[in-house]
């Protein structure tokens, strides 16, 4: 059921750019780190080959999730939002792996959180399908790490305002600050001033 809390969304377009915009996130992530670092990077931090060719995977799978959410939004008549400026903070590959579970267990728990704010039933499905492989993704981050890769029989579910500080410090600068067009971006209710870069994503998700 949801509360007067929890209603943050006009409409269907208004949750797939929330989707959209942690989707910028993951594929900018794994695009940078990928480009930053190389297999042989992996195997000095202790990872086997198929380790950093499962994270080319992943990143494939970002792109293809972006790709396809921008495109139904424009489909629908709304405006997608654009990729923003990111700071993840990270020094090597343990950090960047690190920062990759961080960003997969909660992209999984924004989906959950979001899924019951899709009106039509067709993007209710196509939302499920990728929200079925985040959750594949972030199993495997767990696993990679020593943590428990299915902990629990119930998946977490995030608000905005959760996902927003989990997410928001990594954002610079939101992508598409000068646009006039408000159709289709999501707003998400006020947290306050904020701290560090985050707080400059208020109003944005």
């Amino acid at each position: 059921m949801r509360s007067a809390a929890q209603t943050t969304f006009a409409n269907d377009l208004e949750v797939f750019n929330y989707a959209l915009t942690l989707e910028h996130l993951e594929y900018a992530f794994y695009r940078d780190g990928l480009d930053r670092f190389g297999e042989g990077d992996f195997a000095d931090a202790g990872f086997d080959a198929e380790v950093y060719e499962y994270f080319g995977l992943i990143r494939d799978h970002e792109q293809a999730h972006v790709e396809t959410i921008a495109e139904t939004i424009s489909g629908a008549g709304g405006t997608p939002v654009e990729e923003a400026e990111y700071d993840f903070g990270y020094d090597d590959v343990a950090g960047f792996v690190g920062v990759a579970q961080a960003l997969e267990n909660t992209g999984v728990a924004a989906y959950t959180g979001a899924a019951g704010f899709i009106d039509d039933g067709g993007l209710l499905t196509a939302a499920l399908t990728i929200h079925g492989v985040e959750a594949r993704h972030a199993a495997y981050l767990n696993f990679l790490v020593g943590d428990e890769p299915i902990p629990a029989a119930f998946e977490t579910t995030l608000t905005p305002d959760e996902v927003l500080a989990i997410a928001g410090p990594f954002i610079v600068s939101a992508g598409g600050e000068d646009s006039d067009d408000t159709s289709g971006t999501t707003t998400m209710p006020s947290t306050g001033s904020g701290a560090g870069v985050g707080g400059e994503l208020q109003g944005r998700w």
